[in-house]
């Protein structure tokens, strides 16, 4: 019984060292970042880089009319936020104000937009972003350079 403890240990002391962490952080951010990118790429006009679509502007008119900003501000501003953060973590910089941001904008739909979606959706995304800002990015992050570079100033 001692042995299997100890066995049991181990594998934990590894499993949250700094490399399998860091795996986990970046599968993290990988995954909260897939979510909104595809979000943010349904709200852009087909063939254009971050130009807003009508379907985008459709939306935020008829569809999310409980969000507490006018369409017109509403709609670039959850684009652009859609397409900035998740390329800030899957570069791992900036991650925790990033992860931050985006669980403001994953409350920000829960209350206003699906508030039915908590246990399905929303939850699992509070989730990662919690983590990500609790944690950072990992070893595998950018922000690891960023700290290397602004102790060396």
């Amino acid at each position: 019984m001692q042995t299997l403890l100890a066995r049991y240990d181990n594998l934990a002391a590894w499993l949250a060292s700094r490399w399998p962490e860091g795996l986990a952080l970046l599968l993290s951010r990988l995954a909260l970042a897939g979510v909104f990118w595809r979000s943010g790429r349904t709200k852009v006009a087909e063939g254009t880089l971050l130009t807003i679509g009508e379907q985008a502007r459709f939306l935020f008119e008829y569809e999310y009319t409980r969000v507490p900003l006018p369409p017109a501000i509403a709609a670039p501003l959850t684009t652009y936020a859609e397409h900035l953060f998740p390329i800030l973590l899957v570069l791992g910089l900036f991650t925790r104000i990033s992860a931050l941001a985006l669980l403001a904008m994953t409350l920000v739909i829960q209350v206003f937009v699906y508030p039915e979606a908590w246990w399905q959706t929303h939850m699992a995304w509070v989730a990662m972003a919690a983590v990500l800002v609790s944690r950072g990015g990992g070893p595998l992050a950018a922000d690891v350079l960023l700290a290397r570079a602004r102790a060396g100033w």
